[in-house]
């Protein structure tokens, strides 16, 4: 039988109200919601209850009191209406999560042209990378409003993952402290090249000789953005990009007011995406666990204007986080509205919807459906982990933010 439950959701624990009762575990627990009745839709239960009689305590989909005929009618169109549109919506979440993915893998594709090209043309890995940040500046500064979308898992060229991922997040939150176009494509293009001095650099040890090779791709990514005839501007900031507001970074041990606000965003971004996605053999945190680190324990070490607009546009829970909602369910967070940040949409655990079907669901329109608390993945029953497919590696791009519509408004 396909119910409908014509209560709040704070007052049932399944993660829709409409749903198609397929265990003796579910009954159970719509009799302990102790409901007089609830509503049911003939046209979608399966045929043997599609009669005209109502089952005792099961009110069929309808306000009045026309023919068995027509109430059958009227109960299809309705919910076949449902249906249409529950799969046109996940069809256009899939288109935009694709589009996405697209734009970051193109990306990382022009990232790597520039590794090929910048040391014998360094002329040409300009051109390839003025190209990658315009595109990129342009497309920001159009959406308006803009969504911060969490991408498949292995998108984009694993390489140039991490230096794609530093410029998007760092042309969100330069937008985000009212940086114009030119300052953000400069800001772009520091972002994006910061570490292009580890180009053929092994992996970095733990010896001092090691640390020293390591701190010395500082230098060399300069230098790189030396022979590309870039601005002082890039140049600093792809400098500053390991300094920190309390001294504690490297090379020159800056100090608060001695770092531009291009290098005070660039050293922050980076510092989160490594933190999110380490080097081998570290650990990673979910990005609401970053957040918090940053937050709680090294706030000295970034500029506080900078870090309090960051944490204002990725939310308490940024996308990829894990999280258990209030109605127990758990969740992972797939996309957060910039200028809305503290309802962000998930992706809810629900066994009985595949999950390659499962909707992206809204918590802006649902203030009855809050999230409770953030997980560890180690938090996570194996069914739970399995079904949301939490990242290995967290990348991000963003998209146009959509105007909310009158009950999204209201909510």
């Amino acid at each position: 039988m396909y119910i409908q439950l014509d209560v709040g959701w704070m007052h049932h624990p399944f993660p829709v109200s409409r749903f198609r009762i397929v265990s003796v575990e579910q009954l159970a627990t719509l009799k302990e919601l102790g409901l007089a009745k609830v509503r049911y839709f003939p046209q979608k239960s399966d045929p043997e209850l599609r009669g005209p009689d109502s089952v005792e305590g099961i009110a069929p989909d309808t306000n009045s009191p026309e023919s068995t005929a027509d109430v059958e009618v009227q109960v299809s169109t309705g919910e076949d209406s449902g249906a249409a549109q529950n799969r046109a919506s996940l069809q256009l979440q899939n288109q935009v999560l694709a589009a996405c993915n697209q734009r970051f893998e193109e990306a990382t594709q022009r990232y790597q042209a520039v590794e090929r090209t910048v040391v014998v043309q360094p002329n040409m890995a300009r051109n390839e990378c003025t190209v990658l940040v315009s595109d990129c500046v342009k497309e920001l500064l159009e959406n308006g409003d803009s969504v911060i979308r969490l991408l498949s898992e292995g998108v984009g060229e694993s390489r140039a993952q991490h230096p794609v991922n530093v410029m998007v997040v760092s042309l969100l939150l330069g937008k985000a402290l009212g940086m114009m176009s030119p300052e953000l494509h400069e800001l772009g293009m520091a972002a994006v090249l910061h570490d292009l001095g580890k180009l053929g650099m092994p992996a970095a040890g733990f010896t001092p000789a090691d640390r020293q090779r390591y701190e010395s791709h500082v230098g060399k990514s300069v230098a790189f953005a030396q022979q590309m005839g870039l601005s002082d501007v890039v140049r600093t900031a792809i400098a500053q990009h390991h300094e920190m507001a309390d001294g504690s970074g490297f090379p020159l041990h800056l100090v608060g007011d001695d770092m531009q606000r291009p290098g005070q965003i660039l050293a922050l971004v980076n510092h989160f995406d490594r933190m999110c996605n380490p080097v081998a053999g570290i650990e990673a945190l979910t990005p609401h666990e970053a957040l918090s680190v940053i937050f709680a324990q090294r706030k000295s070490r970034f500029d506080p204007v900078v870090l309090s607009a960051f944490i204002r546009m990725m939310g308490v829970y940024p996308p990829g986080s894990v999280v258990q909602l209030v109605n127990d369910r758990y969740a992972i967070v797939v996309s957060v509205n910039s200028s809305r940040p503290l309802r962000p949409r998930v992706i809810v655990h629900d066994p009985r919807v595949p999950r390659d079907e499962a909707p992206v669901l809204n918590l802006e329109a649902m203030p009855e459906l809050g999230i409770r608390r953030s997980l560890k993945l180690s938090q996570l029953p194996r069914n739970a982990l399995d079904y949301l497919s939490p990242r290995k590696r967290i990348c991000y791009f963003f998209e146009r933010a959509v105007d909310p519509g009158p009950d999204e408004a209201q909510a």
